[in-house]
């Protein structure tokens, strides 16, 4: 979780996996509009660049600031709910975890939650995070008006539309400004009735394409090599909030089982990297299934203590059950020590001009490696893999994207830096890490 009480000129940051570091030479942490303003004019005025880093839980140098780091962390808060046209506007460093009892004494909620809740909602819209269900789209998808502060330091309000600048700011980066305020569609206060089963993999690519379009939600975890999964299906049920007893015994189960006894497991992948095999289909055959039901935010959320390097891939939602048979004969072939399994969810198509769904609806594949084995061989393959099924990574995660390659897969990417360069002339947003990916 982010803590402002490191945020010092010149010291070291780093994201929540550590991959990435980076020693800011100024470090902001803004409580207005105005003082934000102030950063960029001065930042346009010297050369240097801005990056707001969020809560530092992405896993690529998206967020890394190379000269200046801003932090929206005195930024937070309910703005303002407007109860007929069910929109929320927050102050965009508002964390995701804040956000569900905010909107719940006003009887609303957000549409949908992925499993981790540390993200603020400004880095969380701009680089398309997102949960699951076929029919939902990211949170970028519930975004109805951005207010940002450009690259001049001019503060705009801007709705959404049929415009460019709407799509271009779907999914930003952080490109075209810096987000400040942030307004989203809700729904009315609901709960979730959540059942998470142990199922066999052949059953399960039978069933998914009808398994998807009965349940709200539906998310598998895959072990690798093992003929067993973890499915957890989620429906929209009556307001219900869990006793406080039940929220005690959840977590400490999540945080026994599910963190405690799996990161035993990881170390001692990690000393052996042979036992990944055997410790992967240990887990699949001790998958706890459970049920409860609850209110939503209490009940999307995972916690999340043991460490990783992640990538992740949007697919087109045709290719799914094909990708995992491929992937789990490479796995059954023992080519690569993995123990933690792959998540598979799905999403809505979104029009966003830098959206890794482009329209077509989608399942995600999230490939994981324990913090401290080496993940490079692994993702090599990975990449290599989703270029056959026509993926496109999560912005957020490990990915091997160049210029050449953002091109081929974003048909719309000319259009999008038309609006950056509108916006941001003299590229004050524009770290050398973005330069790779955006400028042949």
């Amino acid at each position: 979780m982010f803590s402002i009480e490191k945020w010092r000129n010149g010291e070291k940051w780093t994201n929540w996996a550590g991959n990435v570091i980076s020693y800011p030479s100024e470090m902001y942490a803004p409580h207005s509009i105005e003082e934000v303003s102030t950063i960029v004019k001065q930042a346009r005025e010297t050369g240097k660049s801005i990056r707001v880093t969020g809560a530092a839980h992405s896993f690529s140098a998206v967020a890394m600031p190379e000269h200046i780091a801003i932090s929206l962390h005195n930024m937070r808060g309910l703005i303002a709910v407007n109860e007929e046209r069910q929109e929320a506007t927050l102050w965009a460093g508002t964390y995701l975890y804040e956000m569900g009892p905010m909107l719940a004494k006003h009887g609303f909620a957000l549409i949908n939650m992925g499993d981790i809740q540390e993200q603020t909602i400004a880095g969380a819209v701009s680089t398309g995070t997102h949960g699951t269900g076929v029919t939902l789209g990211s949170l970028s998808s519930a975004v109805m008006a951005w207010g940002f502060v450009d690259g001049k330091g001019t503060y705009h309000e801007h709705r959404r539309g049929m415009d460019d600048v709407s799509e271009a700011l779907h999914v930003s980066l952080g490109m075209l400004g810096i987000l400040v305020k942030v307004t989203v569609k809700v729904m009315p206060l609901y709960g979730l009735h959540y059942v998470g089963a142990r199922e066999t993999l052949s059953n399960g690519l039978t069933t998914f394409a009808e398994d998807i379009r009965l349940h709200r939600h539906v998310e598998w975890f895959y072990f690798p090599g093992s003929e067993t999964i973890q499915v957890k299906r989620m429906n929209a049920v009556a307001p219900i909030y869990q006793s406080e007893w039940n929220k005690r015994i959840e977590t400490l189960k999540l945080q026994i089982v599910e963190n405690g006894a799996f990161f035993a497991m990881s170390e001692l992948c990690k000393w052996k990297p042979s036992l990944s095999g055997t410790m992967s289909k240990i887990a699949a055959a001790n998958v706890v299934e459970s049920e409860k039901v609850g209110i939503s935010y209490e009940i999307y959320p995972s916690p999340r203590s043991v460490k990783f390097q992640e990538s992740e891939y949007a697919i087109p939602l045709s290719h799914f059950e094909a990708c995992l048979e491929e992937i789990h004969a490479t796995f059954k072939k023992g080519l690569f020590d993995v123990h933690f399994p792959l998540e598979c969810r799905t999403t809505a198509g979104e029009a966003g001009f830098l959206s890794p769904t482009q329209g077509r609806e989608s399942a995600f594949i999230a490939f994981h490696m324990y913090k401290g084995m080496s993940e490079e061989p692994y993702f090599k393959w990975v990449h290599t893999l989703m270029q056959k099924y026509e993926g496109r990574p999560h912005w957020g995660k490990q990915h091997h994207l160049t210029a050449q390659k953002v091109y081929e897969l974003y048909p719309e990417i000319e259009k999008f830096l038309t609006v950056r360069q509108q916006y941001d002339p003299d590229q004050v947003f524009f770290t050398g890490y973005l330069k790779k990916l955006f400028l042949l």
